[in-house]
């Protein structure tokens, strides 16, 4: 069950704006941590903002409101879901301020009997006979609906009689009026077997074949299917499933959040969620385990069912099943996901309490990931980019705090290198970038990040050497195949978890400066393919180019020049070429 953390009425807010926009439901408490309400929603978060932006005509809930000094809520799949949820809730705790589902009465199931000759018929009360029990139903309609179609596919009994063979067969029971008027088969005095059904079910589909009435044929097999495999699938309400304890687990760097539901009688009637901080090295595994062992104290748990995401250490007599598939996965799979809703919904509360907090957090874990002697509040990443050499640029990003600086990019066209080598080019606008900075007196990078492996890694030291940097600035390399992080010096490449927040934002650095840098090389080599075809026009000299590009800055503000402005400058007959040249090849 998620916690929103914040025990003054200021906090409200606050619990309110990190609620996830997903089905689920409610629970109000107040400050003795006492169950005032419980309520479903298909998007929570406006549900219970509704209660705080309007004011209630109703007393009893203006009274509520204001007693509200906390939120708990549990996601599920579905708003029906969420309905399902909300009676079994309500029911088990019987809140202050909830008048409706208090009673003993369930949603409805429409039951197949355990029986020689199975009756079908609505319930509400599931009894552990061994019959099929498809449900529950949110609305009674569906249950009639199904009701009066099974009904008219299948002549079924509706009496309570036991139609055990020695009965039928000393002729205790008489057919009645449903037998005379075709609703029942008289399986009471031994006119009907169920083996004897299916076949002449098969046979009158058969004979609408035969007779080439395929569309009736196949109106009876869609129906026969659809009841048969019909079953109202709910997350939280399975009459499979009894007395079970669900643990999921979901951790980052620093923290791990475990959540568990607790499942009585087929229907989920707890969800909570704790926090633990993860020490050095701890595995999920381990966590869970300690997880485990203190919310079965806490909350008295004594299933000898568990359902977890692992295999874990467990008393004697509790079996633990790691599902794969089917029911229990699906149960497993909800526990997760409230797991990840409470660490999203505590990061959000951080962020908006604490704005800088995110990135501070993302901060200190790359300085420890990456072994850095500083916080790298301030990252450059440099990438190089030709097209079998011709046209050759590179790109430096810069991050500041986590988040990209985009008016601090840079692009360089490659001045002193010839042909496709990319050691050269990263050796120069390094240079040159660390070079201006210094002369400019600028502040330097605490980390920089070469897109390449160890040549383009030891060109870049290169530079730094040079201009005196070398030991003064933390770098990197980054191999794009394995994601192999590379040190200056160290034969031994980093690998970072490829959930890592760091290796995360590295990746964002160097794809952000790829994109960077191709979009350059492109607008350089279309720039460079229009200047060259201007001067193939018949007619249009080196002189009359360079005075269109004198005056309309780039070939593209030329092409959008009219044959008035051009003509101005070159006359028409030029002018009519230069249109004609822009139009050919559009």
């Amino acid at each position: 069950m998620t916690y929103i953390w914040g025990m003054a009425e200021a906090s409200m807010t606050l619990q309110i704006a990190t609620l996830p926009d997903a089905p689920g439901v409610y629970q109000f408490y107040d400050k003795q941590e006492k169950l005032l309400y419980i309520g479903k929603a298909k998007n929570l978060q406006k549900r219970v903002r509704s209660y705080f932006n309007k004011q209630h005509e109703n007393a009893r809930t203006r009274i509520m409101v204001k007693k509200i000094h906390k939120i708990r809520h549990i996601v599920v799949d579905t708003e029906t879901d969420a309905l399902l949820l909300e009676n079994n809730l309500i029911k088990k705790y019987q809140p202050r301020y909830n008048v409706l589902l208090k009673d003993d009465k369930s949603y409805p199931w429409i039951c197949v009997k355990n029986e020689p000759f199975p009756r079908v018929f609505m319930t509400r009360r599931l009894i552990k006979d061994g019959s099929h029990y498809y449900g529950p139903y949110t609305q009674m309609r569906t249950v009639q609906t199904l009701l009066e179609l099974i009904r008219g596919l299948y002549p079924l009994r509706t009496c309570n009689y036991d139609l055990a063979d020695d009965k039928i067969t000393s002729g205790k029971y008489k057919v009645c009026l449903e037998y005379h008027i075709g609703n029942c088969l008289g399986a009471c005095e031994g006119h009907q077997n169920f083996k004897a059904s299916l076949v002449q079910f098969k046979a009158k589909m058969n004979q609408h074949a035969a007779n080439l009435e395929f569309e009736a044929a196949a109106a009876i097999k869609e129906k026969i299917d659809i009841l048969e495999n019909y079953q109202a699938r709910s997350t939280v309400v399975s009459p499979k499933i009894v007395d079970t304890e669900v643990y999921s687990i979901r951790s980052d760097e620093d923290f791990a959040y475990v959540n568990f539901l607790q499942v009585a009688f087929g229907s989920i009637v707890r969800s909570h969620t704790i926090e633990l901080k993860k020490k050095l090295d701890e595995s999920d595994k381990s966590l869970l385990e300690l997880a485990f062992v203190e919310l079965r104290q806490r909350f008295n748990l004594q299933a000898k069912n568990v359902i977890a995401a692992h295999k874990i250490n467990t008393p004697e007599g509790v079996e633990v099943t790691v599902p794969k598939q089917g029911d229990k996965m699906k149960l497993l799979e909800l526990s997760l996901r409230n797991a990840k809703y409470f660490r999203l919904d505590r990061l959000k509360q951080a962020k908006i309490v604490d704005p800088d907090r995110h990135e501070k957090r993302i901060m200190a874990q790359m300085k420890k990931d990456l072994r850095l002697p500083v916080l790298p509040e301030h990252i450059e990443c440099f990438d190089n980019s030709n097209l079998q050499g011709t046209n050759p640029v590179a790109a430096c990003v810069v991050f500041k705090r986590g988040k990209p600086a985009k008016k601090e990019y840079r692009k360089f066209n490659i001045k002193t290198v010839t042909g496709p080598d990319d050691f050269a080019s990263m050796e120069e606008v390094v240079y040159r970038r660390y070079k201006r900075l210094l002369e400019e007196d600028q502040p330097l990078p605490n980390l920089i990040i070469i897109d390449g492996g160890k040549g383009q890694l030891s060109s870049a030291l290169k530079s730094l050497e040079l201009l005196g940097l070398r030991g003064k600035i933390s770098i990197i390399g980054i191999a794009k195949r394995l994601e192999e992080l590379f040190y200056p010096d160290d034969p031994i490449p980093l690998y970072l978890d490829k959930t890592s927040e760091t290796l995360k934002v590295i990746q964002q650095l160097r794809n952000e400066a790829h994109r960077f840098g191709i979009t350059f090389h492109r607008q350089k080599r279309s720039k460079e393919a229009i200047d060259s075809a201007l001067d193939t026009i018949p007619g249009v000299g080196e002189k009359t180019v360079e005075t269109l590009l004198r005056t309309f800055k780039s070939p593209a503000r030329l092409k959008k020049a009219s044959f008035d402005e051009i003509s101005a400058l070159v006359g028409a007959h030029r002018a009519q070429k230069i249109i004609d040249y822009f139009q050919n090849i559009e």
